[in-house]
């Protein structure tokens, strides 16, 4: 799957700040983006991505797109991102749509949506490419400066 989107400096930024940056000092909706990707991950969902979408849409701020493999991974996605999230930051979502189904859901917290898709759908739609011109959050690194130890 091609990557159109842009790389973001968001990344940057954490590793170079002689961690004096926090995760807790980012705007909420990015702490809401990196904690559904944190819980996806726990999850093992693939590719990963996160965009900044709210300099070219009002939808909302943040997307968090993952991948799972099949439909009682992509309910346990959601079902982890859901309860981590609530735990984490006592939110829930607003709207979930397509958990019944297993191919993909999608959870609206209204600043930040979560797809969680099979690799057929992913594919079709092709997410990242249809929002191309959003900028880019690298997870992992962000992923791996949290785990560091500071």
């Amino acid at each position: 799957m091609a990557n159109y989107a842009q790389e973001s400096s968001v990344s940057s930024v954490l590793t170079t700040a002689n961690d004096t940056t926090l995760l807790h000092e980012l705007d909420a909706s990015l702490q809401l983006a990196i904690a559904a990707a944190t819980a996806a991950d726990e999850r093992k969902a693939a590719d990963i991505t996160l965009l900044r979408v709210s300099d070219v849409s009002t939808l909302a701020d943040y997307f968090v797109i993952v991948t799972g493999f099949s439909k009682a991974q992509v309910r346990a996605i959601a079902g982890s991102i859901k309860d981590n999230v609530a735990e984490a930051l006592q939110r829930t979502p607003i709207r979930t749509e397509g958990q019944s189904e297993g191919s993909w859901t999608l959870q609206d917290y209204g600043d930040v949506i979560v797809h969680i898709l099979m690799p057929q759908e992913r594919e079709f739609y092709n997410l990242e490419a249809f929002w191309g011109h959003a900028e880019r959050i690298d997870f992992a690194a962000i992923d791996q400066w949290a785990k560091a130890p500071h």
